[in-house]
């Protein structure tokens, strides 16, 4: 049950002092106990970028996660790469590896191949979606032999193992969708054919969130429907891909993040105190999983995790 917590009034009452009290701080609050957290990261496409990417891997790893799950390029265009990272991430770490998979540009028998290998490979965690049209396309066009929608893919990811099947949500409602409520139908389909949580595209008001998971448990959906948090590393192109995804973006955010494109060392403190306030304010209504879009970086979401009471065993 996710409980509200009372709006601020719009004036405080004065002290006997002629001062207004001291409300207590978000972050002055017990550190939560019950917290869960996911991170989601892209395969690397270079030596390079593959250091980056096992450091943080490493980094984050004894926050002892859920899951972490790994992208897969439209088409299929990082298959090789999302089913070897995740393979090395079962064999290598402590985490369990959960695999996107998308309908984009493959046949059925492609894609349940694909899914058998996994199978084989002791990967229990399926990230199901449709996927974005191909590079050069206006829109999306199932594959004539393919699955056409995520509800079709969940579907039969489930006729060839039980796996565990996350999917998309939309708090804001997907671009393409004729209607927010048609779209909360799209995601009752896909839990219907079998999905066990629902992961949500990124947002930055609590609220947003909120009234979405309102209407989902109004529809009958009750499966976890999980917040997508992702820690501003650069505003502008957050922005950018926000408008993409039809993700609204407070003025506040604005305001806090104007004149610092160049001020790095800034930006992060100020990208970590949002997401961590963020979280907060979840936490407080009820909110206990958490999934971060760590963009294959450590530090912002190991520091959130800190503050939120997500930390290392320390030996005594």
């Amino acid at each position: 049950m996710i409980r509200r917590i009372p709006k601020s009034p719009s004036i405080m009452n004065v002290s006997r002092g002629g001062r207004p009290p001291s409300p207590q701080m978000m972050i002055a609050a017990p550190l939560p106990e019950d917290i869960s957290v996911s991170f989601e990261f892209f395969p690397p496409k270079s030596d390079a970028a593959a250091e980056t990417f096992w450091s943080a891997i490493k980094r984050l790893e004894p926050l002892r996660p859920s899951y972490v799950s790994v992208t897969y390029g439209a088409g299929g265009t990082t298959r090789e790469r999302t089913l070897s990272t995740v393979t090395r991430i079962a064999q290598e770490t402590s985490m369990a590896p959960a695999a996107h998979l998308t309908c984009v540009g493959a046949s059925r028998d492609e894609i349940d191949k694909i899914a058998q290998e996994y199978w084989d490979e002791g990967v229990r965690h399926i990230v199901a979606l449709r996927g974005d049209p191909l590079e050069g396309a206006n829109r999306y066009e199932p594959h004539p032999d393919g699955y056409a929608y995520a509800s079709d893919l969940v579907a039969g990811l489930k006729r060839i193992g039980d796996f565990e099947i996350s999917v998309a949500a939309y708090p804001e409602t997907h671009p393409e969708a004729i209607s927010a409520d048609d779209d909360l139908d799209n995601l009752k389909r896909k839990i219907d054919a079998g999905a066990s949580r629902a992961i949500t595209q990124f947002f930055f008001d609590p609220e947003v969130f909120l009234r979405f998971l309102d209407r989902a448990r109004s529809a009958g959906i009750s499966v976890p429907i999980v917040p997508g948090i992702l820690p501003v590393t650069n505003f502008n192109q957050t922005a950018k891909f926000a408008k993409m995804c039809g993700a609204s973006v407070p003025s506040w955010m604005h305001d806090l993040f104007g004149a610092l494109d160049d001020d790095v060392d800034t930006r992060r403190l100020v990208a970590a105190s949002v997401v961590a306030e963020q979280c907060r304010v979840l936490h407080a209504n009820g909110v206990k999983d958490f999934h971060f879009y760590t963009m294959n970086k450590a530090d912002l979401c190991y520091a959130i995790c800190h503050i939120m009471g997500v930390r290392e065993d320390v030996a005594a």
